[in-house]
Protein backbone atom coordinates (compact mmCIF):
# COMPACT_ATOMS: atom_id res chain seq x y z
CA UNK A 1 0.00 0.00 0.00
CA UNK A 2 1.67 3.35 -0.98
CA UNK A 3 1.17 5.69 1.57
CA UNK A 4 3.18 8.62 0.54
CA UNK A 5 3.27 10.79 -2.41
CA UNK A 6 6.66 12.05 -1.93
CA UNK A 7 9.02 9.93 -3.62
CA UNK A 8 11.19 7.89 -1.17
CA UNK A 9 14.33 7.90 -3.95
CA UNK A 10 14.86 10.05 -6.64
CA UNK A 11 17.29 10.12 -9.48
CA UNK A 12 17.24 13.58 -11.69
CA UNK A 13 19.23 13.89 -14.76
CA UNK A 14 22.16 11.35 -13.90
CA UNK A 15 24.85 10.50 -16.40
CA UNK A 16 27.96 8.48 -16.32
CA UNK A 17 30.75 7.97 -18.49
CA UNK A 18 33.45 5.33 -18.99
CA UNK A 19 36.34 5.78 -21.49
CA UNK A 20 34.55 5.33 -25.04
CA UNK A 21 31.35 4.74 -23.42
CA UNK A 22 28.69 6.84 -22.50
CA UNK A 23 26.65 4.21 -19.71
CA UNK A 24 23.80 6.19 -18.39
CA UNK A 25 22.45 9.92 -20.18
CA UNK A 26 20.20 12.19 -18.03
CA UNK A 27 19.04 9.36 -16.61
CA UNK A 28 15.89 9.71 -14.01
CA UNK A 29 14.29 7.51 -11.84
CA UNK A 30 11.25 7.87 -9.27
CA UNK A 31 10.72 4.77 -5.97
CA UNK A 32 7.85 5.58 -3.95
CA UNK A 33 7.21 5.08 -0.25
CA UNK A 34 6.27 1.47 -0.02
CA UNK A 35 7.06 0.20 -3.33
CA UNK A 36 8.54 -2.56 -5.48
CA UNK A 37 9.62 -0.94 -8.56
CA UNK A 38 10.96 -3.04 -11.75
CA UNK A 39 13.49 -1.60 -13.80
CA UNK A 40 14.06 -3.37 -16.72
CA UNK A 41 16.10 -2.89 -20.41
CA UNK A 42 18.06 -5.16 -22.48
CA UNK A 43 22.08 -6.03 -21.81
CA UNK A 44 23.96 -2.87 -21.61
CA UNK A 45 21.09 -0.77 -21.02
CA UNK A 46 22.69 1.28 -18.02
CA UNK A 47 20.80 -0.71 -14.99
CA UNK A 48 23.68 -2.15 -13.01
CA UNK A 49 25.91 1.59 -13.80
CA UNK A 50 22.86 3.28 -12.44
CA UNK A 51 22.59 0.47 -9.29
CA UNK A 52 26.21 1.19 -8.48
CA UNK A 53 26.00 4.78 -8.33
CA UNK A 54 23.41 4.70 -5.86
CA UNK A 55 25.20 1.89 -4.37
CA UNK A 56 28.43 4.25 -3.83
CA UNK A 57 30.59 1.83 -6.10
CA UNK A 58 31.05 4.87 -8.91
CA UNK A 59 30.52 8.46 -8.82
CA UNK A 60 27.93 9.89 -11.77
CA UNK A 61 29.63 12.67 -13.43
CA UNK A 62 26.40 15.08 -13.30
CA UNK A 63 22.84 14.60 -11.66
CA UNK A 64 21.66 14.59 -8.32
CA UNK A 65 20.14 11.89 -6.05
CA UNK A 66 17.49 12.53 -3.22
CA UNK A 67 16.35 10.26 -0.47
CA UNK A 68 13.27 11.12 1.25
CA UNK A 69 14.13 14.68 -0.33
CA UNK A 70 17.37 15.12 0.66
CA UNK A 71 20.43 15.39 -0.87
CA UNK A 72 21.94 11.29 -1.57
CA UNK A 73 25.67 11.38 -2.15
CA UNK A 74 27.73 8.19 -1.24
CA UNK A 75 31.24 8.31 -1.31
CA UNK A 76 31.43 4.26 -1.25
CA UNK A 77 29.63 1.41 -0.38
CA UNK A 78 29.96 1.68 3.18
CA UNK A 79 28.55 5.17 3.26
CA UNK A 80 25.59 4.18 1.02
CA UNK A 81 24.95 1.31 4.04
CA UNK A 82 24.54 4.17 6.68
CA UNK A 83 22.45 6.03 4.09
CA UNK A 84 19.76 3.83 4.23
CA UNK A 85 21.24 2.21 0.67
CA UNK A 86 21.38 -1.80 0.12
CA UNK A 87 22.14 -3.49 -2.87
CA UNK A 88 22.34 -7.41 -3.81
CA UNK A 89 24.19 -8.28 -6.71
CA UNK A 90 23.75 -11.09 -9.31
CA UNK A 91 27.19 -11.97 -8.29
CA UNK A 92 27.87 -13.52 -4.66
CA UNK A 93 29.90 -11.26 -2.31
CA UNK A 94 30.43 -14.07 0.05
CA UNK A 95 33.53 -16.01 2.39
CA UNK A 96 33.06 -19.32 1.59
CA UNK A 97 34.67 -20.83 4.59
CA UNK A 98 33.11 -18.77 7.08
CA UNK A 99 29.75 -19.52 9.24
CA UNK A 100 26.85 -18.04 7.79
CA UNK A 101 26.25 -15.69 11.15
CA UNK A 102 30.04 -14.61 10.21
CA UNK A 103 28.79 -13.62 6.95
CA UNK A 104 26.00 -11.47 7.89
CA UNK A 105 27.29 -9.50 10.02
CA UNK A 106 31.16 -9.56 8.76
CA UNK A 107 33.65 -6.36 9.98
CA UNK A 108 30.37 -5.56 12.66
CA UNK A 109 30.97 -8.59 15.04
CA UNK A 110 30.28 -8.23 18.27
CA UNK A 111 33.44 -8.22 20.66
CA UNK A 112 34.24 -8.77 24.49
CA UNK A 113 36.84 -6.53 26.15
CA UNK A 114 36.96 -4.81 22.50
CA UNK A 115 38.83 -7.11 20.57
CA UNK A 116 37.67 -10.44 21.26
CA UNK A 117 35.03 -12.18 18.84
CA UNK A 118 31.60 -12.80 20.70
CA UNK A 119 30.36 -16.20 18.63
CA UNK A 120 27.35 -16.82 21.49
CA UNK A 121 26.30 -12.74 20.76
CA UNK A 122 27.11 -13.12 17.23
CA UNK A 123 24.83 -16.41 16.98
CA UNK A 124 22.29 -14.83 18.62
CA UNK A 125 21.92 -11.97 16.42
CA UNK A 126 22.00 -13.90 13.65
CA UNK A 127 19.24 -16.59 14.54
CA UNK A 128 17.37 -13.32 15.55
CA UNK A 129 17.38 -12.14 12.37
CA UNK A 130 17.18 -15.13 10.49
CA UNK A 131 14.16 -16.13 12.82
CA UNK A 132 12.27 -12.30 11.98
CA UNK A 133 12.53 -12.64 8.31
CA UNK A 134 11.70 -16.48 8.10
CA UNK A 135 14.77 -17.93 6.18
CA UNK A 136 15.24 -21.80 6.10
CA UNK A 137 19.15 -20.99 7.18
CA UNK A 138 21.70 -22.71 10.38
CA UNK A 139 23.79 -19.78 11.30
CA UNK A 140 26.53 -22.25 11.76
CA UNK A 141 26.83 -23.87 8.68
CA UNK A 142 29.78 -23.23 6.23
CA UNK A 143 28.41 -21.11 3.58
CA UNK A 144 30.64 -22.93 1.17
CA UNK A 145 28.21 -26.09 1.73
CA UNK A 146 25.21 -24.01 1.26
CA UNK A 147 23.32 -24.72 -2.13
CA UNK A 148 23.17 -21.56 -4.21
CA UNK A 149 19.77 -20.53 -3.47
CA UNK A 150 20.90 -21.12 0.32
CA UNK A 151 23.80 -18.10 -0.54
CA UNK A 152 21.00 -15.78 -1.92
CA UNK A 153 19.31 -15.52 1.21
CA UNK A 154 22.84 -15.06 3.21
CA UNK A 155 23.09 -12.12 0.71
CA UNK A 156 19.68 -11.30 1.62
CA UNK A 157 20.23 -11.46 5.36
CA UNK A 158 23.43 -9.58 5.28
CA UNK A 159 21.69 -6.83 3.16
CA UNK A 160 18.71 -6.81 5.58
CA UNK A 161 20.83 -6.32 8.63
CA UNK A 162 21.62 -3.08 7.94
CA UNK A 163 17.77 -2.26 7.78
CA UNK A 164 17.56 -0.41 4.32
CA UNK A 165 15.20 2.50 3.41
CA UNK A 166 16.04 1.44 0.23
CA UNK A 167 16.76 -2.28 -1.10
CA UNK A 168 18.35 -2.92 -4.67
CA UNK A 169 17.97 -6.36 -6.05
CA UNK A 170 19.75 -7.21 -9.19
CA UNK A 171 18.64 -10.70 -10.92
CA UNK A 172 17.87 -12.15 -7.49
CA UNK A 173 16.19 -15.29 -8.57
CA UNK A 174 18.56 -16.24 -11.67
CA UNK A 175 19.44 -19.39 -9.70
CA UNK A 176 16.51 -20.14 -7.82
CA UNK A 177 13.71 -22.35 -8.66
CA UNK A 178 10.02 -21.56 -8.29
CA UNK A 179 9.50 -22.59 -4.67
CA UNK A 180 12.52 -20.41 -3.77
CA UNK A 181 10.94 -17.85 -5.70
CA UNK A 182 8.15 -17.89 -4.03
CA UNK A 183 9.71 -17.48 -0.55
CA UNK A 184 12.09 -14.14 -1.71
CA UNK A 185 8.93 -12.80 -2.88
CA UNK A 186 6.75 -13.40 0.16
CA UNK A 187 10.59 -11.97 2.04
CA UNK A 188 10.22 -9.21 -0.61
CA UNK A 189 6.61 -8.05 0.51
CA UNK A 190 7.57 -8.67 4.18
CA UNK A 191 10.06 -6.27 4.23
CA UNK A 192 7.93 -3.30 2.34
CA UNK A 193 6.55 -0.91 4.16
CA UNK A 194 5.57 3.27 4.39
CA UNK A 195 9.08 3.71 4.47
CA UNK A 196 11.10 0.95 2.59
CA UNK A 197 11.24 0.45 -1.03
CA UNK A 198 13.04 -1.81 -3.13
CA UNK A 199 13.82 -1.51 -6.73
CA UNK A 200 13.75 -5.20 -8.27
CA UNK A 201 16.19 -6.17 -11.59
CA UNK A 202 14.81 -8.94 -13.33
CA UNK A 203 14.59 -10.54 -17.21
CA UNK A 204 11.29 -12.35 -16.17
CA UNK A 205 8.50 -10.94 -16.79
CA UNK A 206 6.20 -12.85 -15.31
CA UNK A 207 7.98 -12.09 -11.98
CA UNK A 208 7.56 -8.56 -12.34
CA UNK A 209 3.74 -8.74 -13.22
CA UNK A 210 3.02 -10.31 -10.04
CA UNK A 211 5.37 -8.89 -7.95
CA UNK A 212 6.01 -4.89 -8.63
CA UNK A 213 3.69 -2.28 -8.51
CA UNK A 214 5.51 -0.55 -11.16
CA UNK A 215 7.88 -0.73 -14.01
CA UNK A 216 10.74 1.62 -15.29
CA UNK A 217 12.46 1.09 -18.75
CA UNK A 218 15.31 2.02 -19.64
CA UNK A 219 17.26 2.11 -23.21
CA UNK A 220 20.94 2.56 -24.25
CA UNK A 221 21.32 4.92 -20.78
CA UNK A 222 18.25 6.82 -21.22
CA UNK A 223 14.88 6.51 -19.47
CA UNK A 224 12.25 5.74 -21.68
CA UNK A 225 9.06 4.92 -19.63
CA UNK A 226 7.54 4.04 -16.19
CA UNK A 227 4.22 2.63 -16.15
CA UNK A 228 1.79 1.24 -13.84
CA UNK A 229 1.86 -2.96 -13.58
CA UNK A 230 -1.81 -3.22 -13.31
CA UNK A 231 -2.41 -1.17 -16.33
CA UNK A 232 0.17 -2.69 -18.82
CA UNK A 233 1.21 -5.80 -21.25
CA UNK A 234 4.07 -7.82 -21.11
CA UNK A 235 4.65 -7.09 -25.00
CA UNK A 236 4.39 -3.52 -24.54
CA UNK A 237 7.13 -3.62 -22.39
CA UNK A 238 9.19 -5.41 -24.13
CA UNK A 239 8.79 -3.37 -27.62
CA UNK A 240 9.56 -0.29 -25.52
CA UNK A 241 12.97 -2.30 -24.13
CA UNK A 242 13.74 -2.75 -27.65
CA UNK A 243 12.52 0.25 -29.15
CA UNK A 244 14.24 0.09 -32.38
CA UNK A 245 13.61 -1.22 -36.12
CA UNK A 246 15.67 -3.39 -37.95
CA UNK A 247 15.38 -1.90 -41.88
CA UNK A 248 14.73 -4.34 -44.21
CA UNK A 249 17.63 -4.03 -46.45
CA UNK A 250 20.22 -4.93 -43.41
CA UNK A 251 18.41 -8.70 -43.18
CA UNK A 252 20.99 -11.05 -43.60
CA UNK A 253 21.04 -12.68 -47.44
CA UNK A 254 19.53 -16.17 -47.57
CA UNK A 255 21.59 -19.27 -46.55
CA UNK A 256 22.80 -21.71 -48.78
CA UNK A 257 20.68 -24.63 -49.24
CA UNK A 258 20.28 -27.26 -46.47
CA UNK A 259 23.16 -30.07 -47.21
CA UNK A 260 24.80 -32.45 -44.58
CA UNK A 261 25.61 -30.43 -41.17
CA UNK A 262 29.19 -29.42 -40.63
CA UNK A 263 28.96 -29.68 -36.85
CA UNK A 264 26.30 -31.11 -34.55
CA UNK A 265 25.97 -30.85 -31.32
CA UNK A 266 22.94 -33.00 -29.18
CA UNK A 267 22.69 -32.76 -24.74
CA UNK A 268 25.59 -30.60 -24.01
CA UNK A 269 24.85 -29.98 -20.28
CA UNK A 270 27.69 -28.61 -17.66
CA UNK A 271 27.51 -28.69 -13.97
CA UNK A 272 26.45 -25.32 -13.60
CA UNK A 273 24.17 -24.05 -16.10
CA UNK A 274 23.96 -25.89 -19.27
CA UNK A 275 21.30 -28.44 -19.75
CA UNK A 276 20.29 -30.51 -22.84
CA UNK A 277 21.97 -28.33 -25.51
CA UNK A 278 21.45 -28.81 -28.85
CA UNK A 279 22.18 -27.44 -32.54
CA UNK A 280 23.07 -27.90 -36.10
CA UNK A 281 25.44 -25.77 -38.13
CA UNK A 282 25.68 -25.97 -41.85
CA UNK A 283 28.47 -24.75 -44.25
CA UNK A 284 27.99 -21.30 -45.38
CA UNK A 285 25.32 -20.15 -42.31
CA UNK A 286 25.90 -17.86 -39.84
CA UNK A 287 24.32 -18.99 -36.34
CA UNK A 288 23.32 -16.56 -34.17
CA UNK A 289 22.76 -17.09 -30.51
CA UNK A 290 20.78 -14.82 -28.60
CA UNK A 291 19.82 -14.32 -25.03
CA UNK A 292 20.33 -11.88 -21.61
CA UNK A 293 23.15 -11.87 -19.84
CA UNK A 294 23.87 -15.22 -17.78
CA UNK A 295 21.26 -17.46 -20.36
CA UNK A 296 24.61 -19.66 -21.42
CA UNK A 297 25.22 -18.60 -24.64
CA UNK A 298 29.06 -17.93 -24.15
CA UNK A 299 29.07 -21.41 -22.23
CA UNK A 300 28.23 -23.24 -25.04
CA UNK A 301 31.21 -21.83 -26.84
CA UNK A 302 33.65 -22.61 -24.17
CA UNK A 303 31.84 -25.98 -23.34
CA UNK A 304 32.05 -26.74 -27.74
CA UNK A 305 35.64 -25.63 -27.25
CA UNK A 306 36.26 -27.72 -24.30
CA UNK A 307 37.42 -24.89 -22.05
CA UNK A 308 34.76 -25.94 -19.95
CA UNK A 309 34.25 -28.96 -18.46
CA UNK A 310 30.75 -31.12 -19.68
CA UNK A 311 28.82 -33.03 -17.95
CA UNK A 312 27.27 -34.92 -20.70
CA UNK A 313 26.52 -34.34 -24.46
CA UNK A 314 28.44 -35.30 -27.95
CA UNK A 315 29.67 -33.23 -31.14
CA UNK A 316 29.73 -34.51 -34.23
CA UNK A 317 31.81 -32.90 -36.92
CA UNK A 318 31.97 -33.86 -40.49
CA UNK A 319 29.64 -36.81 -39.59
CA UNK A 320 31.87 -38.07 -37.51
CA UNK A 321 32.20 -38.05 -33.70
CA UNK A 322 34.68 -36.21 -31.83
CA UNK A 323 36.00 -35.69 -28.14
CA UNK A 324 37.26 -32.17 -27.85
CA UNK A 325 38.72 -31.96 -24.15
CA UNK A 326 40.50 -28.71 -24.47
CA UNK A 327 40.63 -25.39 -26.73
CA UNK A 328 43.74 -27.32 -28.59
CA UNK A 329 42.17 -30.25 -29.51
CA UNK A 330 39.38 -27.86 -30.58
CA UNK A 331 42.19 -26.32 -32.99
CA UNK A 332 43.33 -29.15 -34.30
CA UNK A 333 39.63 -30.26 -35.81
CA UNK A 334 39.86 -26.35 -37.09
CA UNK A 335 37.18 -24.86 -34.76
CA UNK A 336 38.52 -21.32 -33.81
CA UNK A 337 36.90 -19.24 -31.54
CA UNK A 338 36.70 -15.62 -31.08
CA UNK A 339 36.79 -14.63 -27.32
CA UNK A 340 34.30 -11.91 -26.23
CA UNK A 341 37.71 -11.08 -24.40
CA UNK A 342 40.26 -10.54 -27.45
CA UNK A 343 42.86 -8.93 -25.29
CA UNK A 344 42.94 -11.44 -22.22
CA UNK A 345 42.36 -14.72 -24.29
CA UNK A 346 42.75 -13.64 -28.09
CA UNK A 347 46.18 -11.90 -27.92
CA UNK A 348 49.71 -10.96 -26.86
CA UNK A 349 49.35 -7.54 -26.35
CA UNK A 350 53.12 -6.81 -26.74
CA UNK A 351 53.63 -9.22 -29.53
CA UNK A 352 53.69 -7.85 -32.91
CA UNK A 353 51.14 -8.21 -35.65
CA UNK A 354 52.83 -11.10 -37.60
CA UNK A 355 53.30 -13.14 -34.78
CA UNK A 356 49.47 -12.71 -33.05
CA UNK A 357 48.72 -14.27 -36.49
CA UNK A 358 51.04 -17.05 -36.56
CA UNK A 359 50.39 -17.89 -33.45
CA UNK A 360 47.35 -20.36 -33.95
CA UNK A 361 49.15 -22.37 -36.56
CA UNK A 362 52.83 -21.55 -35.88
CA UNK A 363 53.34 -25.54 -35.74
CA UNK A 364 51.90 -26.55 -38.50
CA UNK A 365 52.58 -24.24 -40.98
CA UNK A 366 55.22 -21.95 -40.20
CA UNK A 367 57.71 -24.23 -38.77
CA UNK A 368 60.33 -26.70 -39.91
CA UNK A 369 62.49 -28.72 -37.51
CA UNK A 370 61.32 -26.92 -34.37
CA UNK A 371 62.58 -23.52 -36.08
CA UNK A 372 60.10 -21.24 -36.85
CA UNK A 373 59.96 -20.13 -40.65
CA UNK A 374 60.33 -16.40 -40.02
CA UNK A 375 60.06 -15.51 -43.94
CA UNK A 376 56.65 -17.48 -43.85
CA UNK A 377 55.18 -16.34 -41.01
CA UNK A 378 55.57 -12.36 -42.79
CA UNK A 379 54.17 -13.62 -46.03
CA UNK A 380 51.18 -14.97 -44.39
CA UNK A 381 50.59 -12.36 -42.44
CA UNK A 382 51.10 -9.55 -44.99
CA UNK A 383 48.78 -11.20 -47.28
CA UNK A 384 45.85 -11.49 -44.02
CA UNK A 385 46.56 -7.70 -43.30
CA UNK A 386 45.83 -6.36 -46.61
CA UNK A 387 42.63 -8.87 -46.84
CA UNK A 388 41.06 -7.71 -43.47
CA UNK A 389 42.84 -4.16 -44.21
CA UNK A 390 44.36 -4.02 -41.00
CA UNK A 391 45.40 -0.43 -40.09
CA UNK A 392 49.24 -0.94 -38.92
CA UNK A 393 52.13 0.88 -39.60
CA UNK A 394 54.31 -2.23 -39.84
CA UNK A 395 54.19 -6.57 -39.13
CA UNK A 396 56.04 -6.04 -36.13
CA UNK A 397 53.83 -3.31 -34.09
CA UNK A 398 52.51 -4.25 -31.11
CA UNK A 399 49.11 -5.52 -31.37
CA UNK A 400 48.34 -3.15 -27.97
CA UNK A 401 49.10 -0.09 -30.25
CA UNK A 402 46.22 -0.88 -32.78
CA UNK A 403 42.45 -0.05 -32.20
CA UNK A 404 39.87 -2.27 -30.79
CA UNK A 405 38.65 -2.74 -34.36
CA UNK A 406 41.73 -3.37 -35.64
CA UNK A 407 42.68 -5.96 -32.87
CA UNK A 408 39.85 -7.66 -33.04
CA UNK A 409 40.83 -7.99 -36.97
CA UNK A 410 44.06 -9.40 -36.04
CA UNK A 411 41.91 -12.15 -33.98
CA UNK A 412 40.15 -12.65 -36.94
CA UNK A 413 43.35 -13.42 -39.19
CA UNK A 414 45.09 -15.61 -36.30
CA UNK A 415 42.07 -17.88 -37.27
CA UNK A 416 42.22 -17.73 -40.99
CA UNK A 417 45.37 -18.88 -40.78
CA UNK A 418 44.54 -21.72 -39.41
CA UNK A 419 41.97 -22.16 -42.13
CA UNK A 420 39.80 -23.00 -39.68
CA UNK A 421 35.76 -24.82 -41.10
CA UNK A 422 34.09 -23.81 -37.89
CA UNK A 423 34.57 -19.84 -36.23
CA UNK A 424 32.52 -18.96 -33.20
CA UNK A 425 32.52 -15.23 -32.42
CA UNK A 426 31.67 -13.70 -28.84
CA UNK A 427 30.93 -10.01 -29.09
CA UNK A 428 32.35 -9.82 -32.50
CA UNK A 429 32.17 -5.97 -32.27
CA UNK A 430 32.04 -5.42 -28.76
CA UNK A 431 34.03 -1.84 -28.06
CA UNK A 432 34.67 -1.29 -31.39
CA UNK A 433 33.22 1.89 -33.07
CA UNK A 434 30.16 1.93 -35.85
CA UNK A 435 32.72 1.83 -38.79
CA UNK A 436 34.68 -0.74 -37.85
CA UNK A 437 31.67 -2.91 -37.08
CA UNK A 438 30.57 -2.69 -40.56
CA UNK A 439 33.97 -4.17 -41.47
CA UNK A 440 33.49 -6.81 -39.17
CA UNK A 441 29.73 -7.58 -40.87
CA UNK A 442 31.62 -7.43 -44.59
CA UNK A 443 33.87 -10.03 -43.32
CA UNK A 444 31.70 -12.52 -41.59
CA UNK A 445 29.47 -12.29 -44.42
CA UNK A 446 32.67 -13.22 -46.86
CA UNK A 447 33.20 -16.08 -44.78
CA UNK A 448 30.07 -17.64 -45.04
CA UNK A 449 29.96 -17.05 -48.54
CA UNK A 450 33.16 -18.81 -48.64
CA UNK A 451 31.43 -21.78 -46.90
CA UNK A 452 32.73 -21.45 -43.27
CA UNK A 453 30.28 -22.44 -40.86
CA UNK A 454 30.08 -19.49 -38.44
CA UNK A 455 28.58 -18.80 -34.93
CA UNK A 456 27.93 -15.49 -33.59
CA UNK A 457 26.91 -14.54 -29.72
CA UNK A 458 26.06 -11.39 -29.16
CA UNK A 459 24.35 -8.81 -26.73
CA UNK A 460 23.14 -6.53 -29.54
CA UNK A 461 19.95 -7.92 -30.63
CA UNK A 462 19.89 -5.79 -33.96
CA UNK A 463 23.57 -7.16 -34.40
CA UNK A 464 21.89 -10.78 -34.13
CA UNK A 465 18.84 -10.18 -36.49
CA UNK A 466 21.17 -8.21 -39.13
CA UNK A 467 23.72 -11.04 -39.79
CA UNK A 468 21.94 -14.53 -38.73
CA UNK A 469 19.96 -16.95 -41.14
CA UNK A 470 18.73 -18.73 -37.79
CA UNK A 471 18.67 -17.20 -34.26
CA UNK A 472 18.74 -19.51 -31.25
CA UNK A 473 17.15 -18.06 -28.17
CA UNK A 474 18.81 -19.15 -24.68
CA UNK A 475 17.22 -18.50 -21.07
CA UNK A 476 18.78 -20.15 -18.00
CA UNK A 477 21.24 -22.74 -19.72
CA UNK A 478 18.68 -24.08 -22.29
CA UNK A 479 17.70 -22.97 -25.86
CA UNK A 480 13.77 -21.89 -25.69
CA UNK A 481 13.50 -20.92 -29.09
CA UNK A 482 15.11 -21.69 -32.55
CA UNK A 483 13.68 -18.95 -35.24
CA UNK A 484 14.10 -18.08 -38.60
CA UNK A 485 15.75 -14.67 -39.94
CA UNK A 486 12.21 -14.48 -40.91
CA UNK A 487 10.38 -15.14 -37.94
CA UNK A 488 13.37 -13.07 -35.51
CA UNK A 489 12.13 -9.81 -35.07
CA UNK A 490 13.12 -8.31 -31.61
CA UNK A 491 9.41 -8.63 -29.64
CA UNK A 492 10.02 -12.58 -30.50
CA UNK A 493 13.31 -12.67 -29.28
CA UNK A 494 13.35 -10.97 -26.40
CA UNK A 495 9.89 -12.71 -25.71
CA UNK A 496 11.63 -16.37 -25.67
CA UNK A 497 14.89 -14.75 -23.60
CA UNK A 498 12.73 -13.91 -20.62
CA UNK A 499 10.79 -16.98 -20.79
CA UNK A 500 11.32 -19.86 -17.82
CA UNK A 501 12.32 -22.98 -19.44
CA UNK A 502 9.41 -25.65 -19.76
CA UNK A 503 6.95 -22.73 -19.26
CA UNK A 504 4.22 -22.24 -21.06
CA UNK A 505 4.93 -20.09 -24.48
CA UNK A 506 7.87 -21.97 -24.45
CA UNK A 507 8.99 -23.53 -27.73
CA UNK A 508 10.87 -26.73 -27.82
CA UNK A 509 14.60 -26.62 -28.34
CA UNK A 510 15.67 -27.42 -31.66
CA UNK A 511 16.49 -31.08 -33.25
CA UNK A 512 19.90 -31.10 -34.19
CA UNK A 513 19.05 -32.15 -37.51
CA UNK A 514 16.69 -29.45 -38.16
CA UNK A 515 16.82 -27.68 -41.54
CA UNK A 516 18.10 -23.92 -41.60
CA UNK A 517 15.89 -23.11 -44.21
CA UNK A 518 12.40 -25.02 -42.56
CA UNK A 519 10.24 -24.02 -40.41
CA UNK A 520 11.07 -24.34 -36.42
CA UNK A 521 8.45 -26.55 -34.77
CA UNK A 522 5.54 -25.15 -33.65
CA UNK A 523 4.91 -23.86 -30.33
CA UNK A 524 2.94 -21.47 -28.39
CA UNK A 525 3.57 -17.91 -28.44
Amino acid sequence: MLTDTRPLLEVEEVSKTFPGVKALDRMRLSLRHGEVLALVGENGAGKSTLMKLLSGIHRPDTGRFFLDGAPLRPTGPRHAQEMGIGIIHQEFNLLPDLTVAQNIFIGREPRRAGFLLDRRALDARARELIGRLGLPLDPHRRVGGLTVAQQQMVEIAKALSHDPRVLIMDEPTAALNDAEVRTLHQLIRRFVRPETGVIYISHRMAELTSLCDRITVIRDGRYVATMETAQTRVRDVIAKMVGREIGTGTRPRPAPAAREPLLTVSGLSTRTLLRDVGFALYPGEILGFAGLMGAGRTEVARALIGADPVTSGTVTLRGRPVRIRNPADAARHRIGYLSEDRKRLGLLPEDGVDTNIALGALRERFARFGFVRDRAVGERAAELVSALRVATPSLDRPVRHLSGGNQQKVVLAKWLAKDCDVLVFDEPTRGIDVAAKEEIYRLLDTLAQQGKALVMISSDLPEVLRMAHRVLVMAEGHITAELTAAEATQENVMHYATLRPGRPGTRPAPSPASDPAGTPEAGTR
